[in-house]
């Protein structure tokens, strides 16, 4: 494992951590692989589900499915990364088998609902002055929360929903993979609705 390609100490730290469990197989290396993270990524199954149970069971699914297939993974990413998306994918086939809708996809989530269409700020027939003004409103704090972001999480928020690009030109644009692009805006929206929960503004 080439620990040349770890970008910061917590990811030299956590590759170690994965080769001395694929090496030797160290119980303590799994065990503070699972403490750095179980917190972390219980939170955000939680933000998705919406249900302390299924949240926890499916955050032991994600370090269950990570620990078995764990020679699959390369310091291309972080650790957090690939155990992130390992955990995202499975919570989003656990709800579509549940029939159910992700809370916190791009997609689905609600958090830009109506603020950056292009006819959101217009007077429509259907609109009165007051939502207008609402509508109004709502996108100034988004705009406020959005700039509130760290400069690469700001970045793809701008891109993806004020510019309406794809996630393949956005990849293309910061010279990024596909994948990296849909775990960062994912980041991005968990931290941008996490602004907007502060400052007691209702999404």
């Amino acid at each position: 494992m080439d620990l040349k390609n770890c970008p910061s100490d917590k990811a030299k730290r956590d590759a170690l951590l994965v080769k001395e469990a694929l090496e030797h197989g160290s119980q303590q290396a799994y065990s503070d692989l699972m403490r750095y993270y179980r917190d972390p990524l219980y939170f955000t199954l939680l933000k998705m589900m919406k249900n302390p149970y299924d949240a926890e069971d499916l955050t032991i699914e994600a370090f269950g499915k990570a620990f078995k297939n764990l020679e699959k993974y390369t310091t291309d990413y972080a650790f957090s990364t690939w155990l992130f998306k390992i955990a995202i994918n499975n919570c989003i086939d656990y709800m579509r088998r549940k029939n159910n809708s992700p809370q916190c996809v791009d997609e689905d989530f609600g958090v830009f609902e109506g603020i950056c269409d292009k006819d959101a700020l217009g007077n429509g027939p259907m609109q009165t002055q007051e939502e207008y003004y609402m509508q109004k409103e709502r996108a100034r704090m988004m705009r406020w929360a959005v700039d509130q972001l760290r400069p690469k999480y700001r970045t793809l928020i701008e891109l993806r929903y004020f510019q309406e690009m794809s996630y393949e030109e956005i990849s293309k644009e910061l010279n990024i993979s596909m994948n990296n692009v849909k775990i960062q805006l994912f980041r991005a929206k968990y931290m941008l609705s996490a602004i907007m929960e502060k400052v007691k503004y209702a999404i």
